[in-house]
């Protein structure tokens, strides 16, 4: 079953999560074409854009109260010629405008198990960062890649896959790009301001197993990476703003495991999948840049985690339960502001999550989500949210 999914989701790779699922359809002058629609209803006890503790210099994409049009997705894609292919998928965002999120080509032809990959991407690292928003398993990411990954790590640059010619599913790839993403900077500069470094082992147990599991490296560095309403030790009126500049490097591990009865996706499975990132940062902290602006020696590791479980008990209901950890680490801070900013947070920020969805078609789905959100110390939050997710046009199938 996994051989199948991950050929399937090879191939959907080349034509992007917009792609028909029967690529060999669309050509240059016709390509497929996918509108993603969704929404979202928030219920929430306290202010959202209250960072997790201990994790104020990172990012905080937090939610919106009360009735929010979320973000929909346009997808364009097509092969070019024999040799590439080229997908495109546009962020129309609720309040206006219109972002890039993926823009990229890939080849068709290299042989040899190779595939490479240039322009904007979502990074291959760990399982859930490629994943369009709209194949998410819960309204919201994981706390770890909020705060880790602001979400998601999208980058600027080229990577390259190897699917080795073996029973065992084995994959290897590498990435270099401009580091626009959170934790890096996006720098005016030659070459190539992060890396990434990831390999994917999975197989089949019978038919009615699969499992997959992955580790990867992530490095860059930041220069000025502001991070503003810090609330520092001093903590003046809305906090302060910092800049951090040194060296950041990421190790991930994931595993997912999957299970379905004779073999029958579509009607009921079980889905188990965990996530680790480690992070160090090195380099130095400038604090307060519009008062005291005092800058010297900073370094922290920083952690986070999460498991979940996904059952599909009928064709159209699934329901779900995730639970978050996060480790703020302890900073070691320069004589010059260790007065000034918080070394140890003496607080895990923690989340236990719950959902069910029910999906009438491939295309449609409704979802209710209920959150105990420990994220935040002194703040717990009890959350509710009920999202729509549609899908018009061409739709390919998701990645294992």
């Amino acid at each position: 079953m996994l051989k199948k999914i991950c050929l399937r989701a090879a191939i959907v790779a080349l034509c992007g999560h917009a792609a028909l699922a029967q690529a060999g359809n669309d050509n240059a002058f016709n390509p497929a074409f996918s509108l993603i629609l969704s929404g979202t209803y928030a219920g929430l006890q306290r202010d959202p854009a209250i960072p997790a503790t201990g994790f104020a210099m990172n990012p905080n994409p937090g939610h919106e109260q009360g009735f929010n049009l979320g973000e929909s997705e346009m997808g364009i894609a097509s092969n070019i010629d024999p040799e590439f292919r080229g997908v495109a998928t546009l962020a129309l965002a609720s309040a206006g405008g219109i972002s890039v999120e993926n823009a990229f080509v890939q080849t068709t032809a290299l042989g040899d198990g190779l595939n490479l990959k240039f322009g904007r991407y979502f990074s291959g690292l760990g399982y859930l960062n490629e994943q369009h928003a709209h194949a998410w398993d819960f309204v919201d990411q994981p706390l770890v890649y909020a705060v880790l990954w602001d979400n998601q790590l999208g980058e600027d640059g080229v990577q390259l896959k190897w699917l080795a010619p073996t029973d065992l599913f084995v994959e290897v790839g590498g990435e270099m790009g401009k580091g626009r993403g959170f934790p890096g900077t996006d720098r005016a500069k030659n070459g190539n301001g992060a890396a990434v470094l990831f390999a994917h082992v999975g197989d089949d147990i019978g038919v009615e197993h699969s499992w997959r599991a992955g580790v990867s490296l992530h490095r860059t560095r930041a220069a000025n990476r502001p991070s503003d309403n810090v609330p520092d030790l001093l903590n003046t009126a809305g906090g302060v703003s910092n800049s951090f500049s040194g060296d950041s490097q990421t190790g991930g591990l994931d595993f997912v495991w999957k299970y379905s009865p004779n073999g029958n996706f579509r009607e009921r499975y079980l889905k188990v999948q965990s996530e680790y990132f480690r992070r160090k940062e090195n380099g130095s902290l400038t604090y307060d840049t519009a008062g005291a602006n005092t800058t010297d020696s900073y370094s922290v590791t920083q952690s986070g985690w999460y498991v979940q479980s996904v059952y599909q008990f009928m064709p159209t209901w699934r329901t779900g339960i995730r639970y978050d950890r996060l480790d703020p680490g302890v900073a070691t801070v320069g004589a010059l502001n260790a007065g000034n900013v918080i070394g140890n947070y003496a607080f895990n920020p923690s989340r236990v999550t719950w959902m069910a969805d029910y999906s009438p078609s491939e295309f449609s789905r409704i979802r209710l989500q209920l959150a105990h959100d420990n994220s935040r110390q002194g703040l717990p939050d009890n959350q509710m949210f009920v999202q729509y997710i549609m899908s018009l046009g061409a739709h390919g199938a998701h990645q294992y």
